[in-house]
């Protein structure tokens, strides 16, 4: 998805900056959602909580909705631990409330909140270690470090636990495995999902949203020097 149809209804923040871009009069809302999903990946199966940003309002007067997952975190070492995630959530989203107020679109500058996640999911803030995300490491190969990237994409199937139903969900992620100067670190990322039992008109949306992402993160990487090479979820088969 490019966002530059006036048919489609936008599904990434960068469909919006298009859309303002373009001209179109845009309303933006923000609304958080902290859901427990069950993940089935591979021999592995874990719970962990997604912190979602759902995007409402209107586009030239007509209604639009999406949402975007920031980042999983739970109590193993599987994924980022839930106080690291918020803290993740919310470098990924300050940065897309500077791009919507760069293209003139108003919106609350509303953050996750790290007190009131550690008192909702009972867990002590984790150990102090370095939090990196795909800006910082852009932003380690500007400075002039040695910046490489080895990436591995995966569908991953997993169960949405809503108050009175579960909803089967697969979601799009990228696991990063960096060097910066030769020093390793690890990110993840969550780049689209889809209902399980959709279809393939999903899916297909789904890897079309995705590979728009990866795209945009792949030319930030060149432009910084980030050594990475270029995969997309079109390439892959769809299992997990």
């Amino acid at each position: 998805m490019t966002g530059s149809s006036s048919t489609q209804s936008p599904c990434r923040v960068t469909d919006l900056v298009t859309l303002k871009l373009q001209g179109a009069e845009i309303v933006c809302r923000t609304a958080f959602e902290i859901l427990p999903v069950d993940f089935r990946h591979r021999a592995n199966p874990f719970r962990a909580h997604i912190f979602l940003c759902r995007f409402t309002g209107t586009v030239d007067g007509r209604d639009y909705v999406f949402r975007k997952c920031y980042a999983r975190g739970c109590p193993n070492n599987l994924c980022p631990h839930v106080s690291q995630a918020v803290l993740i959530a919310n470098r990924y989203l300050q940065r897309d409330y500077h791009k919507l107020k760069a293209a003139g679109i108003e919106v609350e500058e509303r953050l996750f909140d790290l007190a009131d996640m550690m008192v909702a999911f009972d867990q002590p803030p984790a150990p102090g270690v370095d939090i990196w995300t795909m800006p910082d490491l852009v932003a380690a190969a500007r400075d002039g470090r040695r910046v490489k990237v080895a990436l591995a994409l995966s569908f991953i199937s997993a169960v949405e636990h809503f108050d009175r139903r579960d909803q089967p969900q697969t979601y799009l992620m990228g696991e990063f495995d960096a060097t910066v100067d030769e020093v390793p670190c690890r990110c993840e990322r969550c780049f689209a999902c889809h209902p399980t039992e959709g279809g393939e008109a999903y899916r297909r949306r789904a890897v079309e949203i995705a590979d728009a992402r990866l795209k945009l993160l792949y030319e930030e990487f060149q432009h910084a020097g980030v050594q990475c090479r270029q995969r997309y979820f079109a390439e892959g088969s769809g299992g997990n």
